[in-house]
């Protein structure tokens, strides 16, 4: 096992911080955070998640360097729909619910899906089975040639635009499971792609689906909890789609968007 000070220099590093700037950051020497980044000092639990809080590291990554010092994790990760959470679960489905009838989901760090409202289902219609999981992985369906990948219009923007996030990610916090996926769509491209010419929209770029014979276009936003303390939590997201146009919103606001079958040759 890596050892508690080399897993922190590792940390430091990958947030380009000196080690002063960390000791600054939460009021200790550099002295000390060299000590323990060197193994010459033992820190407290309470030490390495100060020192923790400073890198801005994960609270899956905060469990692993305690354990790495010899301590207990800290950190517990249940799932979602576990008694524990009862309350923060609760408040995910009302979120998806009030979002009707617009599309919503959750999706963990790996990108798979952990929930979803009943406005998402027309829009997997079509869809490969195989890609429907479980667990179903929200960009395996958006990106893959059996799932809406047909169906996207401005295909290179949301492809560009879920590389450069998911390399973000990656940079933020490694993982290998996110690596591969990243590797498995993007993995071949020689440099970062360059998203086609820009779709005009007051608010954001949108992501344009085609669904039967009618063109949505949908921007979306991303809730997250705020100071969370289980790595579940830390780890979901809530992605809310909304119409970028009028008719998106009336087509959605409409019982017909169920009753709308895909073309030939979408989504499948």
């Amino acid at each position: 096992m890596v050892a508690a000070g080399e897993l922190l220099r590792e940390w430091r590093l990958r947030r380009r911080m000196s080690q002063m700037e960390l000791a600054h950051s939460i009021d200790v020497s550099p002295r000390h955070v060299s000590l323990v980044e060197t193994g010459k000092a033992t820190p407290s639990p309470s030490m390495l998640l100060r020192l923790a809080a400073g890198l801005d590291v994960p609270l899956r990554n905060r469990n692993q360097l305690l354990l790495a010092a010899g301590y207990a994790p800290r950190y517990p990760e249940r799932e979602i729909g576990a008694e524990e959470l009862e309350r923060a679960y609760q408040a995910v489905v009302d979120v998806l619910s009030a979002h009707e009838p617009y599309p919503a989901l959750v999706i963990d760090r790996r990108w798979n899906i952990v929930l979803m409202n009943r406005a998402l289902g027309p829009f997997l219609t079509g869809v490969a089975p195989g890609l429907l999981g479980p667990p179903a992985n929200w960009v395996r369906l958006g990106l893959h040639p059996h799932g809406l990948a047909p169906r996207i219009v401005n295909l290179s923007q949301v492809r560009a635009l879920l590389q450069a996030r998911i390399a973000r990610q990656l940079a933020a916090a490694p993982d290998p499971e996110v690596q591969a996926l990243y590797d498995e769509f993007f993995g071949s491209l020689s440099g970062v792609e360059v998203a086609a010419a820009p779709i005009e929209s007051e608010i954001a770029i949108p992501m344009i689906v085609t669904h039967g014979s009618h063109q949505l276009k949908l921007f979306s936003t991303i809730t997250t909890f705020g100071t969370p303390q289980d790595v579940t939590l830390e780890e979901i997201s809530i992605e809310l789609y909304y119409p970028a146009d009028h008719r998106t919103a009336d087509l959605l606001r409409s019982s017909t968007l169920h009753d709308i079958q895909p073309q030939p040759g979408e989504g499948t």
